[in-house]
């Protein structure tokens, strides 16, 4: 019986290690500090800046923020991570540190060592906030009071609203940072990653979050990725999180494959972002992939409008309108309108030459009027113009067929 309760109270045991020990991939990847120039080069510029090297330049949207624009603050094993919704948030929401130029904005200093969010962290009454590190400060300092930040660098927000992932919907105006600053306080709870040898603050406690939010936080696993990128699925964090190899063992130099001069560059209400709110959490490949498709899709002159074909149909209804004014058939002819009054004014010699016909004057003076009539043929009904002409020379045949009594006397004389 007793052996029976050690092997249970054996098996609760190692079940509750399992469930409390972060369950990371032993397997980690090595690479070069070459990574970043490569795969940030298609979103950003990099440039020489000053006592720094190269620094890197996003492409994106005027007022972007780091750790504030287009992403949200999930709780991990390793404390409070930044999931950004940017493809390369991979890199410099991880790594290195950013910093504040007046005239071009953001900048991102690339390093070795890998964080949650290098961000320092103060808490207010009610209130959260955070703000990045800058280089060249060490983490005794940024984790200090110390530290002193520009007050509109600081994000803040309602401890209530803290967790969300719609969390930029529910930032603090920075008019009031001044005032949450003077009445906040350090949170200091660092963290060493012995695996990685790196030290930081994993942010806020989670059981004052949970009091604040009023519901349970379930921390989640993160997940090697073998692939830039990260995806937050199933409540698994996958990303990309290599070893960095700052110096070549050959002693090669890495550096990016174009730097451009910081007076080319434009300034932050100048750039015109190329991919401004990228898909969440989509592979760099299957970004460009959509990117080449919607330029295709714009040169398709399918589905474009053709000038030329425009204007071919703009012409076609005048050149419809030039050719029914050209049809014969359906205008009034000067030749036959000429040869029907010669019709008709030997159609009138030979009235008055007919004494039998002369007898009613009522009558003659119909028969006159009659060919008055067909003389003044209107222009909107031309098939009904010509058929009276048809019917005198019918009428003009059968006449001369039966000569009178004057023209038999002349024949027998």
């Amino acid at each position: 019986m007793k052996a029976q309760i050690k092997i249970f109270m054996l098996s609760v045991i190692l079940f509750s290690s399992i469930w409390i020990t972060p369950q990371k991939a032993t397997a980690q990847i090595s690479v070069s500090f070459q990574i970043f120039y490569d795969e940030l080069s298609p979103y950003g510029t990099w440039v020489d800046y000053h006592d720094y090297g190269y620094v890197w330049i996003p492409d994106v949207e005027p007022g972007f923020t780091p750790y504030g624009t287009n992403g949200y603050w999930v709780y991990t094993y390793d404390g409070w991570t930044w999931v950004s919704n940017y493809s390369w948030g991979w890199a410099p929401f991880h790594y290195g540190r950013w910093l504040f130029d007046p005239i071009y904005g953001p900048m991102w200093v690339p390093d070795d060592e890998w964080g949650p969010g290098w961000v320092t962290w103060r808490s207010s009454n009610g209130y959260y906030g955070w703000t990045p590190i800058g280089p060249g400060i060490s983490i005794s300092i940024a984790y200090s009071s110390h530290y002193n930040v520009p007050y509109n660098q600081w994000t803040f927000v309602r401890s209530r609203d803290f967790g969300r992932t719609d969390i930029n919907n529910y930032y603090i105006n920075s008019s009031n940072n001044v005032t949450i600053i003077n009445n906040s306080t350090v949170i200091n709870n660092t963290w060493v990653d012995k695996t990685r040898n790196v030290t930081y603050n994993t942010g806020p406690d989670r059981m004052e979050v949970e009091k604040y939010a009023g519901k349970r936080i379930m921390p989640i696993t993160i997940r090697e990725s073998n692939n830039p990128g990260q995806n937050l699925s199933n409540n698994q964090l996958y990303i990309y999180r290599p070893q960095i190899q700052k110096n070549s063992a050959a002693g090669q130099k890495f550096a990016p494959s174009k730097v451009a001069n910081l007076r080319d560059v434009k300034s932050v209400e100048q750039r015109s972002p190329k991919t401004q709110q990228q898909r969440e959490n989509q592979p760099v490949k299957k970004i460009q992939q959509q990117q080449r498709t919607e330029e295709s899709a714009k040169q398709r002159p399918s589905q474009q409008t053709n000038p030329a074909k425009k204007e071919g149909r703009e012409k076609q209804p005048q050149r419809t309108e030039e050719q029914a004014k050209q049809r014969p058939s359906q205008q009034t002819n000067p030749a036959k309108k000429v040869g029907g009054e010669m019709q008709q004014q030997r159609t009138e010699e030979q009235t008055k030459q007919r004494p039998s016909q002369q007898t009613n004057p009522a009558k003659k003076m119909e028969g006159e009027k009659q060919p008055q009539r067909t003389a003044e043929p209107t222009e909107q009904q031309p098939s009904q113009q010509v058929k009276p002409v048809k019917k005198v020379e019918e009428k003009k045949n059968v006449r001369i067929k039966q000569p009178t009594k004057k023209q038999r006397k002349d024949t027998l004389i």
